[in-house]
């Protein structure tokens, strides 16, 4: 195991018992308490109160756990998976993990640039790619393709150039 990406073969993350019915992965540790009911916005709560709400369902959606499983080639050998506290940082994993293919494929050159089709054509040259997302709301992952990806690390990548 790959403590920074914590990386392991997909049969550890979702294996097979012997009748072939699949496991499904645990659920994440609960970092913040869940929200069980969206209902706090009444006319009676304070604006305090309100904002409170809106906070931690801030702080919730932005800590949504995220596992993205890839297949590099048609060998199912190369299965694994990558987890993340949230999605922002599972974009950022795609991110890295395509710029530490770049330097294994060009050791000679100390900066290396790329767009985001050049990204995006890493993700599509993947047997496969998807990822799985915690929502709280009810409490199970929800399954996102390869598309969803590429938006996501866009929409990341912008926020990222934004705050510079």
């Amino acid at each position: 195991i790959n403590e920074s990406s914590r990386s392991v073969n997909l049969y550890y993350l979702i294996g097979k018992t012997v009748d072939g019915t699949i496991v499904p992965p645990p659920p994440p540790p609960p970092s913040i308490p869940l929200i069980r009911s969206l209902r706090v916005f009444r006319s009676s709560t304070s604006k305090f109160q309100q904002i409170q709400a809106q906070s931690l369902f801030i702080r919730k959606m932005a800590n949504r756990h995220t596992i993205v499983l890839m297949q590099t080639s048609q060998n199912r050998a190369t299965r694994t998976f990558m987890d993340y506290e949230s999605i922002s940082q599972a974009m950022d994993g795609i991110c890295a993990l395509y710029e530490r293919k770049l330097k294994e494929l060009n050791p000679a050159i100390r900066e290396i640039t790329y767009d985001i089709s050049d990204l995006y054509n890493f993700i599509d040259g993947l047997a496969d790619m998807s990822a799985l997302v915690y929502d709280h709301s009810i409490q199970a992952y929800l399954p996102y393709d390869r598309q969803w990806i590429k938006q996501k690390t866009l929409q990341h990548l912008k926020k990222l150039a934004s705050q510079r």
